[in-house]
């Protein structure tokens, strides 16, 4: 499995709750960002608990993949709060049992960061054969900091992303881009020195 869903399955019942002030302080201004511009048939990928169906384009058909059934109990819940419409599908994200370009855009939010080095570049490949040729993949990610400073901040707080989240700042998902079928369109930080947003295209 890509990412090790028992983690998963373990903290559904708490993700919301402990990801609330950092939703409510930084990610919900950040999940728009993702999603503008986009359009047609669109992938979320590792859609845990569904916190960005409120930021779905009107009119978009999104399909939402995760591999605990757990968090795509919740990602169902939310839908039905919101009378939103989104396809749920248990798939792991390094093999996604979809056809090739079945989607205009792909986007993952914290998904890259809880990915271990070895499913980096498997499921990058598989986000670009999902979208068809021109279609954008999009990514939002925590990195390491470069600042020492925000780095021995990063440190503090390492054991209890890999405890709570199965996260760390260390994935690099960049240096995989090169070999991954998709051309880098922009990176850039939406919070300075720690969240980065990645820009990808299918050639």
């Amino acid at each position: 499995m890509a990412t090790d869903n028992a983690t998963y399955e373990r903290i559904a019942p708490f993700y919301d709750l402990l990801d609330l002030p950092f939703e409510y302080l930084r990610y919900r201004r950040i999940r728009p960002l993702l999603w503008a511009g986009l359009s047609g048939r669109l992938l979320d990928a590792g859609i845990g608990t569904g916190r960005n169906i409120p930021f779905y384009p009107p009119g978009a058909e999104v399909t939402g993949i995760d591999n605990s059934p757990a968090m795509l109990a919740r990602a169902a819940a939310r839908a039905r709060r919101l009378g939103a419409s989104v396809t749920l599908r248990l798939e792991d994200a390094t093999t996604p049992d979809l056809p090739e370009a079945t989607f205009d855009a792909a986007v993952a939010t914290f998904l890259f960061c809880v990915l271990p080095p070895a499913s980096q570049l498997p499921a990058l490949r598989a986000l670009a054969r999902l979208v068809r040729p021109g279609g954008q993949v999009r990514l939002l990610e925590y990195v390491l900091p470069r600042d020492p400073r925000r780095r021995f901040i990063a440190g503090l707080w390492a054991p209890w992303m890999r405890w709570a989240y199965g996260a760390g700042f260390d994935r690099a998902t960049e240096r995989y881009f090169p070999d991954s079928g998709l051309v880098r369109l922009r990176s850039d930080y939406v919070v300075p020195d720690l969240l980065m947003r990645h820009e990808l295209r299918r050639p």
